[in-house]
């Protein structure tokens, strides 16, 4: 019996330095594999466009594939709760927006996912202006116009949105100028665009990354920016505060990598560094400004309590966008 004690003493022994060695081995091997970076929302979003542009930065630096799956729907929840429910090993990483983080928790009433507890917050990417569009063929040129055209057609015009932002940015125009319109929801911006593009909705708010392409082709007409100022991206844009003279009208989309929570603090750290060096590349700064990303790097230990901020912020645009949750 002291034989076998012993014996097993010396394995656990064993055991214990081989765990003390192997440790930091994995850190220095990651990722040995492919990465897969989900996405909440359809090709050809802006997010999914951001995180195409960072995945291909990573794949250099890592000499490993990150790729890009699409799990749109739910802005963004249900591909939210995948990445919750993944392994915590730096294998299934999420680039998101506010969508998911800073805004469902005060749209619904019940989600399958914690945003603070489930998650490993990586880093702060980008933000995102979001634009005011209509379809070409309506009478509208400007808020003032969309004001008149609407109120002109009670009950008959409707607005499209395919992610959080747009449903807030919306409710809050119909809600402070007294609109008789309808909303639509859409799993993801683009179906949205190409339905507003046809004539199928009238309006909508939506990000200037993915619009852009529509706006320059003339199927949608973009006629003023959400933010409290001009965007130096769009400077010919007037903003909907001072169009339709609202105080305090403002609003932008934030994005982020993050991992399933608990991820190991090693790799945790050496993706926030890597990930803060791509985005501070004058290069890949600017790639995104031409994109209309306008780049805002920030470290994990910063991202963290710009989170806890936004959680509050957001959950005051959606009360005072007279939203209930669902």
């Amino acid at each position: 019996m002291k034989l076998f004690d012993k014996t097993a003493k010396q394995l656990i022994a064993c055991t214990v330095l081989f765990a003390i060695v192997a440790a930091p081995s994995f850190a220095q091997q990651y990722p040995d594999r492919p990465v897969t970076v989900v996405v909440g929302f359809g090709a050809g979003s802006g997010t999914d466009i951001l995180a195409r542009i960072i995945a291909e930065e990573l794949r250099q630096v890592f000499s490993q594939p990150f790729v890009v799956v699409n799990k749109p729907g739910a802005t963004a929840a249900i591909a939210a709760e995948l990445v919750a429910k993944s392994p915590p090993d730096g294998y299934t990483l999420f680039i998101t927006s506010n969508s998911s983080h800073s805004v469902n928790p005060h749209l619904y009433k019940s989600l399958r996912y914690d945003p603070a507890k489930d998650f490993t917050p990586v880093g702060r990417i980008a933000d995102f202006p979001f634009v005011l569009v209509v379809n070409p063929k309506i009478p509208v040129n400007s808020p003032q116009e969309l004001v008149s055209y609407v109120r002109a057609n009670p009950g008959k015009t409707s607005y499209a949105y395919g992610n959080t932002p747009g449903q807030i940015a919306g409710a809050a125009l119909t809600k402070l100028m007294k609109l008789d319109t309808n909303a639509i929801a859409y799993k993801s911006s683009p179906p949205a665009m190409v339905d507003v593009a046809a004539g199928q909705e009238d309006f909508m708010v939506v990000d200037l990354a993915s619009s852009q392409a529509l706006v320059k082709a003339g199927r949608l007409r973009a006629i003023a920016v959400t933010t409290s100022s001009r965007s130096a991206l769009v400077p010919e844009l007037p903003t909907i505060s001072e169009s339709l003279n609202i105080a305090g009208f403002d609003l932008r989309a934030w994005t982020g990598l993050f991992g399933p929570a608990n991820m190991p603090k090693d790799v945790t750290v050496r993706l926030s560094t890597e990930l803060f060096k791509i985005l501070t590349r004058q290069d890949i700064r600017s790639k995104l400004l031409a994109g209309n990303m306008e780049p805002t790097p920030q470290l994990a230990s910063e991202f963290i309590p710009f989170l806890a901020n936004q959680y509050n912020v957001w959950g005051s645009k959606i009360k005072d966008a007279g939203i209930e949750p669902e």
